[in-house]
């Protein structure tokens, strides 16, 4: 007979979390876990049900197999406590505890292993009512922070049916745009369809990407390719480890919407339709489409632009993968780009009209990429404003105007 109340505990000392394995009702699991799914519009970016032949029998195999009573192995959950919570975990000592915390936390808890497993517990439980009575055993990882949830994910899923290493970071999409939301300050977080309109204006998805091009510390990330990448795996692995996106990544997306509320202030264009291209998105492989520049907060409407600028940070603060810069280097580059940033920023801000237009250049730019090749546009792309932000950087953003960084 199963003991509800029992609670396995164990603190991770390496990425800083708690592990605690608690056993629920079939019934009280699919509860939590569909509260989240209602509240989210969905438990996102899971791999799809597998349609091969093969993987439909073994599915009905396992439904099958639960109603009979298998068990199976843990499912793994995750959740991002407050620091008052956090602090709580240590003194936890029943199972009951733990339940009642993750329940507070619902909304936001993240299915790290086992979307597959509750797809085949849903369906067992619609063909048995009895399945809700089974008990399974489900592991809380309970962290403080989003790298710690994204770790374990990564080594929770490694040697599994790929899913790509975008959708990876997406199963913990909310608490890392929440942590995101929290240390940068935004004029407006974009969800969904909502469209870029002025400059500190950013999708949620275009933030996940730029930190996934930060950990590899390099503008093409294809989104599509598998996470059976071993080196780019790795490499996120250690630097979330390493505590090196707390320190620096958010720094840097910080920089990043300062420098875009700084220019976009140029924005004196007689005649043009304000619903100009807004917040597009490029791709490695499909051209990007012509697009006006004829505002300051053009240039970082792209994917490609503000990849570029976190990329050539990342090098310059990280070191290239490979040859990692001591934390006290990294510490000290970072605080002086910083510095730098925020100087030019005031520039920008105390120049208008004309003189503005002499400093951005858009027309300038708008020639560079006029001659992007035929092929691989948005690949061209992303390493063109890297180069161009490079040049930014090693002058410590002390430039005369733009004109050097869209010459580069």
């Amino acid at each position: 007979m199963s003991d509800k109340s029992y609670l396995s505990k164990i603190q991770d000392t390496r990425v800083d979390c708690w592990s605690a394995l608690v056993e629920f009702d079939v019934i009280d699991y699919l509860g939590l876990a569909e509260k989240a799914y209602l509240n989210r519009g969905g438990i996102r970016h899971q791999r799809e049900a597998l349609k091969t032949t093969t993987a439909k029998r073994i599915r009905t195999r396992l439904v099958e197999d639960l109603k009979r009573g298998a068990v199976i192995p843990p499912l793994v959950i995750g959740i991002v406590a407050s620091y008052e919570d956090w602090l709580t975990i240590e003194g936890i000592s029943e199972a009951d505890q733990v339940k009642l915390l993750l329940r507070k936390y619902y909304e936001d808890l993240s299915i790290i292993d086992g979307m597959q497993r509750t797809t085949a517990l849903k369906e067992a439980l619609n063909l048995d009512e009895e399945v809700g009575s089974h008990v399974i055993r489900v592991e809380a990882w309970i962290a403080k922070g989003t790298e710690s949830l994204i770790y374990r994910m990564l080594v929770l899923n490694t040697g599994q049916v790929p899913w790509n290493l975008k959708q990876q970071l997406e199963v913990v999409y909310a608490p890392l745009v929440k942590t995101i939301d929290q240390k940068v300050n935004f004029r407006r977080l974009l969800q969904g369809p909502e469209r870029r309109w002025q400059g500190g204006e950013f999708k949620t998805d275009s933030l996940i990407e730029s930190y996934i091009a930060f950990g590899l510390r390099r503008t093409e990330v294809d989104t599509q390719e598998s996470l059976a990448d071993e080196f780019s795996r790795l490499d996120i692995a250690d630097a979330l480890t390493n505590k090196k996106y707390d320190h620096y990544f958010y720094r840097v997306v910080q920089m990043l919407v300062d420098f875009d509320i700084a220019l976009s202030r140029y924005n004196e264009v007689a005649n043009v339709d304000a619903a100009d291209i807004s917040d597009s998105s490029d791709s490695l492989e499909v051209g990007v489409k012509a697009r006006k520049l004829v505002r300051g907060r053009n240039i970082f409407d792209t994917q490609a632009a503000r990849v570029g600028f976190v990329v050539a940070c990342a090098v310059n603060i990280l070191g290239r993968v490979g040859m990692d810069k001591d934390e006290e280097v990294s510490e000290e580059r970072c605080s002086s780009l910083e510095k730098s940033c925020a100087a030019l920023v005031h520039k920008i801000n105390n120049l208008n009209g004309e003189d503005l237009e002499d400093f951005i250049l858009l027309d300038v730019l708008a020639e560079k990429l006029s001659r992007k090749p035929s092929s691989a546009v948005g690949r061209w792309e992303r390493s063109f404003f890297e180069a161009a932000f490079r040049v930014l950087i090693e002058e410590n953003f002390n430039v005369p105007n733009m004109e050097p960084c869209w010459r580069a």
